[in-house]
């Protein structure tokens, strides 16, 4: 059986399509839900994509944390659903409390758009699991609040919890405290990164291919069985 995922969109959204595609092209079926609608259609995962959610006229995320889909999220969520939040989409896991810390401006206070080699710290996440512990990866950063922020004792905990997912590797692009690019709740299953894997699934398109394997992770999450 195909498993199913779904992607939202929000008002503002970009990057929706983008994640959708690539779900399709991990072998799923995607499904598209809307930020109004708190039925998420019996999907297997969840896809919160990049953007300007709402205009980011607020914080970023922290408008859209309070849609009817992210009320049916956060408790699907808190149930083992797999959710991956992706730059704005982070934003929003951080705003709806289902990731710790914040997402501030870059410390340079300039947009930063650019291929980016990360390192993947997690192989124990819904999102992750094809990865090998170390492996370096190339995928696109645009973000102009990335900087990843959290007070030294939830640091502390996400390193000593190994929950630290993906870390920037030969520049940091924002500024994020410890070079975090991706972080994880303690299930392993909510997954936030601000990078776009997205952006990195087809030769045509971007640096590498190195993206899919998010949406093949979860894959076989749902299934067992690599994708």
């Amino acid at each position: 059986m195909t498993a199913r995922v779904g992607v939202v969109t929000f008002p503002g959204s970009l990057d929706d399509g983008d994640a959708a595609r690539a779900v399709r092209i991990a072998g799923a079926e995607s499904v598209r839900l809307w930020h109004g609608d708190a039925d998420l259609r019996g999907v297997d995962a969840v896809v919160l994509p990049g953007g300007f959610s709402y205009g980011d006229y607020l914080r970023c995320g922290a408008i859209a944390r309070f849609a009817p889909v992210m009320e049916t999220i956060f408790a699907a969520a808190r149930g083992g659903l797999p959710v991956l939040g992706i730059c704005n989409g982070f934003q929003i896991l951080c705003e709806a409390h289902l990731l710790p810390g914040a997402l501030t401006r870059n410390q340079h206070l300039h947009f930063r758009n650019r291929d980016q080699v990360l390192r993947v710290e997690s192989v124990g996440t819904a999102w992750t699991n094809v990865f090998q512990p170390g492996q370096e990866i190339l995928i696109p950063v645009k973000n102009g609040e990335g900087c990843y922020v959290a007070d030294p004792r939830t640091l502390d905990e996400l390193e000593a919890e190994g929950r630290v997912v993906a870390r920037y590797v030969g520049g940091n692009p924002n500024g994020s405290q410890r070079d975090i690019a991706a972080i994880t709740n303690a299930a392993g299953n909510v997954v936030g990164i601000m990078p776009h894997p997205e952006h990195a699934v087809e030769a045509l398109t971007g640096p590498s291919l190195d993206g899919l394997g998010f949406f093949t992770s979860v894959l076989k999450h749902l299934t067992g069985v690599p994708a």
